[in-house]
């Protein structure tokens, strides 16, 4: 993850959010997330991105299914889901800037931050995702299972 303040080296938990690190490997690698601010940034608590509108209610023009695995805790480093309920997720996410657990069990932890912490911290509101690259993947197809969103 490429921002206008640096990089910062994500590693998604495959194994326990498998349709989740799915649908965001698509999103990196279709380029969904170039050129994408972070829309939103709490001082202290989190950073959030992944909104093609940039208001907080945008995403990829389908939804997710959760995939909260108990063993997983909103803690600072890690990446979320971000969503309005159950199975709403789609493109946006969040990267904690501190423990969160009033978080747990709600919305679906699927990565944490390697490298460039300190990065993530720095980020306003208005700051850019210049690129994205999946540097490392199974040998698997990643094609998510989606709900298509009804009108």
């Amino acid at each position: 993850l490429i921002t206008n303040r640096g990089p910062i080296m994500l590693e998604l938990f495959e194994d326990e959010a498998p349709n989740t690190t799915a649908n965001y490997i698509k999103l990196v690698e279709s380029k969904f997330y170039q050129g994408l601010s972070f829309y939103r940034v709490d001082e202290g608590f989190l950073v959030m991105s992944g909104d093609p509108d940039g208001s907080g209610e945008g995403g990829p023009g389908y939804m997710i299914k959760s995939e909260i695995a108990p063993n997983l805790k909103n803690l600072k480093g890690f990446l979320g889901m971000a969503d309005s309920g159950r199975d709403t997720a789609g493109s946006q996410f969040y990267i904690l800037l501190a423990d969160a657990p009033h978080l747990d069990g709600r919305y679906t932890v699927f990565g944490r931050v390697l490298e460039g912490l300190e990065i993530v911290s720095q980020i306003i509101v208005g700051d850019e995702i210049k690129d994205m690259q999946v540097v490392e993947k199974r040998d698997h197809d990643y094609s998510p299972d989606i709900i298509p969103l009804t009108r």
